[in-house]
């Protein structure tokens, strides 16, 4: 009897990722493009800092302010004579730590605050989006600071304080997406069937709202990644010596005209890693969007 409804319910809900959604994804050059870049990003941070002669916390006062291509200093160093593209890469690793896991909290938390809301509708929809509104009216940038300035700063707290400043959207997207679909015919059977709220929303409701999270999550990620940086860079954020994008540009903004290449490093990666998540992300959308094609 377990077996019948499961059958029934799945076979009547549509599918999000088939073969003609990747082709379609493949046929979108900036969204492949953004997804190579950030892998070579990716490895490079993991596997970059033990291929270098220098850590990042090496000092060599002999070498302070070395230009780019000096030695073995690919992209110069820093005040303190350590080696800037070790440093790019170490931080690289906090950075996309950073905004992966913030990410991943965001989306969790506020796809399920969406699709209780969505489902269950009525006064459980009116409380949890009023709540969604109320985190929504403060502005997020001041909300991220306040938070950043009274906890102490480390990744993982910096992790939850984007997290928790970054979910309202996603909870949105996803009470819109399940309202739309709670009166389709595979949930109207699967409550004939007699099953619990719980199976419908996470075993059928949940499947048919991938699209949207996934899009939301690489969206998220850039967000994520760029207000780690705006915090660290205000000096809120991760605190030397643990290197990020962020407190790269902020030990870097009072030398710009004696090593402008300190700023430059940073500012690229951060520019970068934001600009392919975010193709990734329109990518994602149009190869989901199964109403354009």
């Amino acid at each position: 009897m377990s077996d019948t409804p499961l059958m029934i319910t799945r076979a009547s809900a549509p599918g999000w990722w088939k073969n003609r959604t990747l082709q379609r994804f493949l046929r979108h050059r900036l969204a492949c493009t953004g997804v190579i870049v950030i892998l070579l990003m990716t490895l490079a941070c993991i596997i970059g800092p033990s291929l270098l002669p220098f850590d990042d916390l090496h000092i060599d006062l002999r070498h302070r302010f070395a230009p780019p291509l000096s030695g073995w200093h690919l992209l110069g160093s820093d005040p303190l004579g350590r080696d800037t593209l070790a440093r790019l890469l170490m931080a690289g690793r906090i950075s996309l730590l950073v905004g992966f896991f913030s990410m991943v909290l965001s989306i969790v938390f506020g796809a399920t605050i969406g699709i209780i809301a969505g489902y269950y509708g009525g006064k459980t929809n009116a409380v949890l989006m009023r709540v969604v509104d109320a985190f929504l009216s403060f502005p997020g940038v001041f909300l991220l600071l306040a938070l950043a300035a009274f906890l102490k700063p480390s990744p993982l707290m910096i992790t939850v304080i984007i997290a928790v400043t970054s979910w309202m959207e996603v909870a949105r997207i996803v009470e819109t997406e399940v309202r739309s679909l709670r009166e389709r015919e595979f949930i109207l059977a699967a409550k004939m069937l007699g099953l619990s709220g719980r199976w419908i929303m996470f075993r059928e409701l949940l499947p048919n709202v991938v699209g949207p999270i996934i899009v939301a999550a690489t969206l998220t990620v850039a967000r994520a990644i760029l207000m780690e940086a705006y915090i660290s860079f205000l000096g809120y954020g991760i605190q030397p010596p643990l290197p990020s994008w962020g407190n790269m540009l902020n030990g870097a903004q009072q030398y710009l005209a004696q090593a402008p290449w300190l700023a430059l490093a940073p500012g690229l990666a951060i520019t970068l890693a934001v600009t392919c998540f975010n193709c990734i992300g329109d990518g994602l959308r149009d190869a989901l969007d199964n109403r354009s094609h």
